[in-house]
């Protein structure tokens, strides 16, 4: 076999046999199906994780459920915060604890805003609390005495007065961020500066990495966002911190009762919406109109009958009319049970 050449025709032949035998540009063979886009063919590598090196997630995950328990607890006491400075009801919900790029929460944001830029005396970079006008305006009207009725929201920047009023509810978001971070770091924050358009403040890089933490807050029918930006290098200086580990119990214990109290104190100065219903009855619209001076209505309801004491809508006792120094008064003679 040694010096054997092959002919022109067995060479062709050859070449056709492998070339039937391999499937051609674009084809696959019956066993083999084409992997979609995005995924991973090879089947060792199945439980591999895509990473996006556009976001990069560069906080633990460890970190974050700390990040994220810190923030539901200021959520519900900035809540109560809200609710006796408005004197109404004022929920807040933490719906979000995120990394994303700095240009990312930028241009997520209206304009204009209430943008606050932070300053923290222990901690490097600068927080921003940012206040959608959805729900700004609407605090802003109740601290003027305005009503239950629907305010239009404004686009436009804060007045000098409007400002003085954002810095109130500013103020008590600062406070409770301090006593919910009071485990971890002691925070003194103060506000640097506040813009109408965030877009035209870069205080990081715009691929820099930030956490927000987000907050849907409610005032009566009305919804709005807060969100509480924290940049990178803040977290890192701290990162050692937020563990599980680290949270002493006995400084939880602490921080609990201490809320406790100051929540406390808050509800005492919560102003509530006490009715005393003293009768009912139905009028035709022809014995109304002709109503004078020195009328009697008279009503279905028995003069000896507990009167029904409703608190904010809802009734809670029964009570008797009567007087007080000489001012009308009621006695309160039995609590009514959530279940009746």
């Amino acid at each position: 076999m040694v010096g054997e050449v092959l002919s022109r025709e067995e060479i062709e032949s050859l070449l056709g046999t492998m070339t039937a035998g391999s499937p051609k540009a674009g084809e696959t063979t019956k066993d083999t199906e084409p992997a979609a886009p995005g995924t991973l063919s090879n089947p060792a590598l199945e439980h591999v994780t895509p990473y996006d090196l556009k976001r990069p997630d560069r906080v633990g995950k460890e970190p974050m459920q700390v990040i994220r328990s810190l923030h539901e607890g200021l959520g519900r006491n900035l809540a109560v915060s809200l609710s006796a400075l408005l004197h109404t009801i004022v929920d807040v919900k933490l719906t979000s604890v995120d990394q994303l790029t700095y240009s990312e929460f930028i241009f997520s944001l209206e304009t204009p805003s209430c943008f606050n830029v932070l300053e923290a005396t222990t901690l490097d970079g600068n927080l921003i609390l940012d206040i959608n006008p959805s729900i700004l305006y609407p605090i802003i009207d109740r601290l003027l005495g305005g009503g239950n009725e629907t305010v239009p929201v404004g686009r436009r920047p804060l007045t000098e007065i409007e400002l003085r009023l954002a810095k109130r509810v500013t103020d008590i978001f600062l406070g409770e961020m301090r006593l919910a971070w009071r485990g971890v770091v002691d925070l003194e924050l103060s506000v640097k500066r506040v813009e109408s358009n965030p877009q035209l403040v870069q205080i990081l890089p715009p691929n820099e990495v930030v956490v927000l933490a987000s907050f849907e807050t409610t005032v009566k029918d009305v919804h709005g966002m807060m969100n509480l930006c924290i940049p990178l290098n803040s977290i890192e200086q701290i990162g050692n911190k937020l563990t599980s580990n680290s949270r002493k119990s006995d400084g939880q214990q602490e921080s609990s009762s201490g809320s406790k109290s100051e929540l406390a104190q808050q509800l005492d100065r919560t102003q509530v919406e006490v009715v005393v219903q003293l009768a009912e009855t139905r009028l035709l619209m022809g014995d109304l109109l002709g109503l004078r001076v020195g009328d009697v209505i008279t009503t279905e309801q028995d003069s000896r009958q507990a009167l029904p004491v409703t608190i904010e809508g809802v009734q809670k006792f029964t009570a008797r009319p009567g007087t007080y120094k000489g001012r009308l008064a009621f006695q309160v003679e039995e609590a009514i049970s959530p279940e009746e």
